[in-house]
């Protein structure tokens, strides 16, 4: 790789936020508590998606994705993150820089076509209930979630590529606290202009095509409700599509303002903080978003608990 070739030895500074030292403190401990939380939560929805057979359906086969790429989005980013928190050598090794660039964007773009995925799923619940079974059988559900890996990967790997050759000219200082793309390409000692038109066409793509079906899909679900007289039904659709509404709205709230302008994001320190929600805080609301207000979810995790305790007794 031609980062690696050119700059082996000499480590990036990610300068993050050491303009405020005392802020520093602060942020360690905020930040530990929800990778934390991160953690126990999305491994307790994956270990009670798995292990409770009432919870063996598409819905919860998508979650389980979800919380599984939150779990190793958030470990590509927060344990170096906290290093330099913690410490005064604000480094990443070049090797260090490319592996973070290329899984935490993966995994980024997975998560925008997973929730995709997952609005199409409320839509096939709710407008063709009795279809639902036919529709979302196991082949296809595993063929979505196959979809969203594979352009994950597939745009990390034209992306991340590309950023990794600019060439830099001796310049190492990372003005963020991540090896993101629109940080990374600042770096660079040439015209930019075509990787950042590319690097907008790509979000386009992947950020706001998938946000289009998501907003369609509730579109149709919204007008099906309409119809719906019971207010028991109205409470099971509000309550498993609301959970959706709120991931959705607090992951592309933040990214969006990232990847889609990222000459205004990285030209003002609040995108260091926006980047701060979507990689550390929202994966900690996710697991807590969707156990709090799912009846199925915390039903499980209690028939879990008792059957452990009969079994300790």
């Amino acid at each position: 790789m031609k980062m690696i070739n050119e700059s082996l030895g000499d480590d990036f500074i990610l300068v993050g936020f050491s303009d405020q030292p005392q802020l520093e403190k602060i942020l360690f401990v905020v930040v530990l508590i929800s990778y934390l939380l991160t953690l126990v939560g999305n491994t307790a929805i994956i270990l009670v998606s798995c292990l409770d057979p009432t919870l063996h359906t598409p819905m919860y086969y998508f979650l389980t994705n979800l919380s599984f790429v939150d779990l190793c989005f958030t470990t590509s980013v927060v344990p170096q993150l906290l290093w330099n928190l913690c410490g005064t050598a604000k480094t990443i090794t070049p090797i260090g820089c490319a592996i973070q660039l290329y899984v935490s964007l993966a995994l980024g773009s997975t998560e925008c076509i997973l929730l995709a995925v997952m609005a199409f799923d409320r839509y096939a619940a709710v407008c063709r209930p009795l279809h639902y079974a036919i529709v979302m059988h196991p082949r296809l559900c595993q063929s979505l979630a196959g979809m969203a890996w594979l352009s994950g990967v597939g745009n990390t790997l034209i992306q991340g590529t590309i950023t990794l050759q600019l060439p830099r000219c001796g310049n190492r200082r990372i003005y963020h606290f991540i090896c993101e793309v629109p940080a990374m390409i600042k770096l660079a000692c040439v015209d930019i202009h075509a990787n950042e038109v590319q690097l907008f066409m790509a979000s386009l793509v992947l950020l706001l095509l998938p946000l289009a079906l998501i907003l369609v899909s509730y579109a149709c679900i919204v007008q099906a409700v309409m119809r719906i007289r019971s207010a028991q039904a109205w409470s099971k659709v509000l309550g498993t599509c609301g959970s959706h509404l709120l991931v959705v709205f607090f992951f592309y709230g933040t990214i969006t303002s990232v990847y889609i302008q990222p000459n205004s994001s990285y030209s003002h320190s609040q995108g260091k903080f926006i980047t701060l929600l979507y990689t550390v805080v929202t994966p900690t609301l996710n697991p807590l978003i969707y156990t709090l207000r799912n009846k199925d979810v915390k039903g499980a995790l209690k028939r879990l608990v008792r059957k452990d305790h009969r079994a300790e007794e």
